[in-house]
């Protein structure tokens, strides 16, 4: 692997990290490859540092997300915002901002990431983060709708950096058989990260206490990931000449290399995730409000259910992926998963919006007490645990084809068309409400279009086998 894990009297970053975070002993057994355990990574300098500042970051940036939304969305109307800014069009808005960074810096990032060695990108993204969030502060202070709106921009572009690196880090320090769980923790660290920086931040709106402590958060973590940034060990670029990296486009990235299959099956796959998964996510509101006649604690509910699905999903996948001998019918598996309790979610809102509308919307707890909802509530998690498997596998295969020189690259185009399924799935569901699809009927159809395209898959994959 390119990196040194020798402890070296004449080298001073191995004499740096291993005074600030130790390594395992040079006697250690090596990981067992037949049956590798993903939490012992969260012991070792090669991955944990690494791994903790990238989830501070996360949370820090949902955290931002959220705050400000609400903000702005309660603060409409007044004269401290634009009145174009009203409350319909924060939310749209606070989400492409978060977007458009993906699409614009994505092929820039990948470029200096497969350039420039991985750890000190890792640890300028992390002092930037903290400039970032010392404006967000300022901002949120003041009030200041434009500043905020700024800072959100400035939030995008930290996630489109870290979103880049995270997986072009991951292979360099790992080995193939501790992929899978790797992958597995970094996504359940996602979204986690997300659930915990949206509770966190809806918590300190509703307590009144957002306008000191908000800002105060903002930069510890900020500081703590910078922090635990200076721990990561060295991540030199790829052994090649910096003419045949200059020579690799972005989508030629995705070209096979070698004899083996390229990584362009899997960033597909991994793109359709996000469509499906951002599509059931841009359903909550829709489902609370108009569906399960709840009020917002709701929402939070099912936001809670499906980050918990997706991360128990994710952290199963090494073990599962033993059982099932090969993380391709994992991935089938997910894929067979999110198609059937997919579509008895979606029978299930459909029987619920049949009841009629109650005297009064529910509470949570008054949702949890009907056990009616059980089975939507067990359908979304078992849906949401489906990604995970469907995803985690997904991404060790394009890490895993795709060449060490571009490898960047490979990862920088999924974010790319990462963004634009996510936007896709936004026009689908916005298209299919103007023409009178409820939100059963359109989980319905995101349901259906999944079942084909993963069929069609399979088929092209069983005539390729039989030529």
């Amino acid at each position: 692997m390119n990196v040194c894990r020798t402890k070296c009297a004449s080298c001073w970053p191995s004499r740096r990290h291993e005074r600030a975070w130790p390594l395992p002993s040079a006697k250690a057994p090596p990981v067992n490859e037949q049956a590798p355990h993903q939490f012992h990574l969260l012991g070792e300098r090669r991955y944990a540092p690494f791994f903790w500042a990238v989830f501070l970051g996360s949370v820090n940036d949902n955290l931002l997300k959220f705050a400000v939304t609400l903000l702005l969305v309660y603060q409409a109307g007044s004269t401290a915002q634009p009145a174009w800014l009203t409350a319909g069009v924060v939310g749209p808005l606070t989400g492409a901002l978060f977007i458009i960074p993906s699409l614009l810096m994505s092929a820039m990032v990948g470029r200096l990431a497969d350039r420039l060695p991985l750890d000190r990108l890792i640890r300028w993204g992390k002092a930037l983060e903290v400039l970032m969030m010392v404006l967000a502060a300022g901002a949120w202070l003041a009030g200041h709708a434009w500043g905020l709106l700024g800072c959100l921009v400035l939030s995008g572009m930290h996630v489109t950096w870290f979103s880049t690196l995270k997986y072009a880090y991951v292979p360099q320090h790992l080995g193939p058989q501790e992929l899978l769980g790797g992958n597995g923790l970094l996504e359940m660290g996602l979204f986690m990260a997300i659930l915990l920086g949206t509770l966190a931040g809806g918590a300190l709106m509703s307590s009144g206490d957002a306008l000191p402590w908000l800002p105060a958060g903002l930069l510890v973590l900020a500081l703590a990931g910078w922090a635990l940034s200076l721990q990561v060990p060295p991540t030199p670029v790829a052994q090649a000449s910096m003419a045949a990296v200059n020579e690799t486009g972005l989508w030629r990235s995705l070209a096979p290399h070698g004899s083996g299959p390229g990584p362009w099956m899997p960033v597909l796959g991994i793109s359709w995730m996000w469509f499906f998964g951002a599509t059931c996510l841009t359903l909550f509101p829709v489902v609370t409000h108009g569906v399960l006649q709840a009020d917002p604690s709701v929402a939070s509910l099912l936001l809670v259910l499906t980050s918990v699905g997706i991360g128990l999903g994710a952290l199963s996948c090494e073990r599962l992926a033993r059982l099932l001998r090969t993380p391709g019918a994992l991935v089938a598996l997910g894929a067979i998963g999110m198609a059937v309790f997919g579509a008895d979610l979606a029978w299930s809102l459909d029987q619920i919006a049949s009841r009629g509308a109650g005297p009064h919307r529910l509470s949570v707890l008054a949702f949890l007490a009907d056990t009616g909802h059980a089975r939507l509530m067990i359908d979304l998690v078992a849906m949401a645990c489906s990604l995970g498997w469907f995803s985690v596998p997904l991404y060790a295969q394009m890490q895993g084809r795709a060449a060490p020189t571009h490898r960047a690259r490979v990862v920088a185009a999924n974010n790319i068309l990462n963004a634009g399924f996510i936007l896709a799935s936004s026009a689908l569901v916005w298209g299919l409400d103007a023409v009178g699809l409820g939100a059963a009927a359109t989980l319905a159809t995101v349901v259906g279009l999944h079942t084909t395209v993963m069929l069609l898959v399979w088929l092209s994959g069983a005539g390729q086998r039989s030529a």
